[in-house]
């Protein structure tokens, strides 16, 4: 325990950054007209009847002559999209708000959109505690919206995953179930049931599926190169899963080097657009009851993980090898790893 005659200031904000907030911008209209804005994690709830709520301001901030004399301020709880409006509020050195657009509440406080939240507030009182100034004020108007908030957790930003009414979260260990390359290939295998269904409904194969799937981030490939870039998913092409595909419509093979040139039919294109749009439809399923914050959080994890593993693939199976301009979904043409 830390003895709080001798506290240690840096290890006490980093104790208090232990705590997840969420984080704010606080503006008010100074009594010379201009717009006065501020980034603050201070915000917290006081009271329900009347509505009330309080944040705090440090007392070097240039800022407090504004707040002291305003007799209103709104609080805008950010949305995840908002980290940018987080670090320019937060400059003491610049316009806070250049380029922003405003609204105007009670007394033509300034009111910024895309929040989570946004209360307006009437100045109720003002206490001194220790190096701040407390604001309470109490809340005239409100507005919430259907955002994810900013999350800001031992001095970063952060995402927010809500858990779910059923879900246990154990913190034992189980080398079975709960081992991550087990999750995900069965993550894997059941997201693509219903492909799989549609490719034997259509006298394919898996290995068929991926040397479409790696043609269309890419056309006219030799097929040497097919075969290598097919080692990611665990399948070894052979000349007759080619001809399959010859025989279907699907492609055609053209004389050249690497084994000779791969190309899409029109029929090709047209099915891997298919594989696309059932690949879209199976991850939308797959995402049942995550919100569109905690799918964003599942794939920044992913992509984690597959830079953290990425020493352990060949330069050949980069994801650069994979992609061209000539890709059918349009993403860009080269991708860094």
């Amino acid at each position: 325990m830390t003895n709080i005659s001798s506290i240690d200031g840096k290890k006490f904000r980093k104790a208090l950054g232990s705590f997840a907030t969420g984080v704010t911008v606080v503006t008010t209209r100074g009594t010379d007209g201009e717009d006065v804005g501020l980034t603050a994690n201070s915000f917290n709830s006081v009271s329900l009847d009347p509505p009330m709520v309080l944040w705090s301001l440090d007392k070097k901030s240039s800022s407090l002559d504004a707040f002291t004399h305003s007799n209103h301020f709104a609080v805008h709880i950010l949305s995840l999209e908002q980290e940018k409006v987080s670090n320019q509020f937060a400059k003491s050195d610049s316009d806070r708000f250049a380029g922003i657009e405003v609204e105007r509440g009670v007394e033509n406080v300034p009111l910024l959109s895309g929040c989570s939240a946004r209360f307006e507030c009437r100045t109720t009182y003002r206490y001194e505690g220790g190096d701040h100034v407390i604001f309470v004020g109490e809340v005239v108007s409100f507005e919430s919206f259907d955002r994810a908030p900013l999350v800001f957790h031992s001095g970063k930003y952060g995402l927010l995953l809500k858990k779910a009414d059923n879900e246990v979260i154990d913190s034992g260990w189980d080398f079975g179930d709960d081992f991550l390359g087990f999750q995900l290939r069965r993550a894997y295998f059941q997201l693509m049931a219903p492909l799989r269904v549609d490719i034997q409904r259509r006298g394919l194969s898996e290995i068929h599926r991926s040397i479409l799937s790696i043609l269309s981030m890419g056309d006219g490939r030799g097929r040497a190169e097919l075969e290598r870039l097919l080692e990611l998913t665990g399948h070894r092409a052979a000349n007759e899963h080619f001809q399959d595909l010859v025989a279907q419509g699907l492609i055609t093979l053209q004389a050249g080097v690497e084994g000779g040139q791969v190309y899409f039919t029109a029929a090709g294109r047209q099915s891997a657009l298919e594989n696309m749009a059932m690949s879209k439809a199976a991850e939308e399923d797959a995402m049942q009851g995550l919100d569109a914050n905690e799918v964003r959080l599942l794939k920044v994890l992913l992509g984690r993980v597959i830079r953290n593993t990425r020493s352990s693939l060949p330069d050949s199976l980069g994801k650069d090898k994979f992609w061209r301009e000539n890709n059918v979904w349009g993403a860009p043409g080269t991708i860094q790893s």
